[in-house]
């Protein structure tokens, strides 16, 4: 990543059913604090260009590798292009705000996917900032739990740890 001229980083969450269909949720833009998912944002600072050749470039890398359900594509946005930084190849941390952001989420989606059912409509209706919740951020649950258009998504982790995901907010700022 030091290699790379990059602005910032943006993430595609896309799915590939048993049939190929393949289906693209908005890019989120990620930004990170000490090596880890901190934020993403939707909709990511991209041109209509920008935007449809990430989208195009997430159904490309399912295509070729037959993939069958949910992978998130994470890309460099450079002043020369996109550059795919990473594949992850399950649902995706960067994927968490379609929980609140689309009438199908990522994770139904992959269940689609591999069912073999058709793929949902990715739209989003709403723009959303996913905030990961980690470590001590645990401390700000219950002001947090007060903001008007705040989701929290608590993953019951027993104990508390320094740099540990222990879940996430999505904060919906426009339906």
């Amino acid at each position: 990543e030091g290699f790379v001229n990059f602005r910032h980083e943006v993430s595609v969450i896309a799915a590939r059913g048993i049939d190929g269909e393949v289906a693209c949720f908005d890019p989120g833009e990620n930004v990170h604090k000490d090596g880890i998912l901190s934020t993403t944002t939707v909709p990511a600072r991209l041109n209509a260009s920008q935007r449809t050749d990430a989208v195009l470039l997430a159904a490309q890398i399912l295509n070729k590798l037959k993939y069958v359900g949910v992978m998130g594509v994470e890309l460099f946005v450079t002043p020369k292009g996109l550059i795919v930084n990473e594949i992850a190849p399950r649902v995706h941390n960067s994927g968490h705000w379609t929980q609140n952001g689309c009438a199908v989420d990522q994770f139904e989606q992959h269940i689609r996917a591999i069912a073999g059912w058709p793929l949902g409509d990715g739209q989003r209706h709403s723009d959303v900032v996913m905030e990961n919740l980690i470590g001590d951020d645990m401390d700000r649950v219950p002001d947090i739990a007060k903001e008007p258009n705040a989701a929290l998504h608590l993953y019951g982790k027993a104990e508390v740890k320094a740099g540990r995901k222990m879940g996430h907010v999505n904060r919906v700022t426009k339906p």
